[in-house]
């Protein structure tokens, strides 16, 4: 897999990705959760944020953003991987990505996940981060640079 930094021409790959992760772990598109993949470059590098995708023979296969917050921070989020491609160390790829531009970037990340999750609660725990809160499911985690 190849990461490289999203352009527009991969906008509708990215969704499906998305879509297609978010269908396999039992959740539905939400437009207002969602509205983000409808603007990728507005939503990310527009507030000095960014977004990565993973390719394999061309094809969009994974994600990882990072969106500017206030105060300096960030926020790692989509990071969404094909179930083929995983357990091969590249969704760890995506995310270390994200985490090398926030850390050059930001002065700390947040991130939630879903807290059926276990793989990925593990990776962000391995790399630094702390829990902080549960909240409705949902897992939220800080790391300060």
């Amino acid at each position: 897999m190849i990461i490289q930094k999203y352009d527009d021409s991969r906008q509708e790959e990215v969704r499906d990705v998305v879509l297609e992760v978010l269908l396999e772990h039992g959740f539905e598109y939400d437009r207002l959760k969602d509205s983000d993949l409808k603007d990728i470059n507005g939503y990310y590098f527009a507030k000095g944020g960014t977004f990565f995708v993973g390719l394999d023979n061309d094809k969009v296969v994974g994600t990882a953003g990072v969106r500017k917050l206030n105060g300096n921070l960030c926020e790692i989020r989509r990071i969404y991987l094909k179930k083929g491609f995983r357990g091969k160390g590249n969704g760890e790829k995506l995310f270390l990505a994200a985490m090398d531009f926030a850390e050059k970037n930001c002065s700390g990340a947040v991130l939630k996940t879903d807290s059926t999750l276990k793989k990925a609660r593990g990776m962000y725990l391995k790399h630094g981060f702390t829990f902080v809160k549960e909240e409705e499911g949902y897992l939220y985690y800080e790391k300060r640079f």
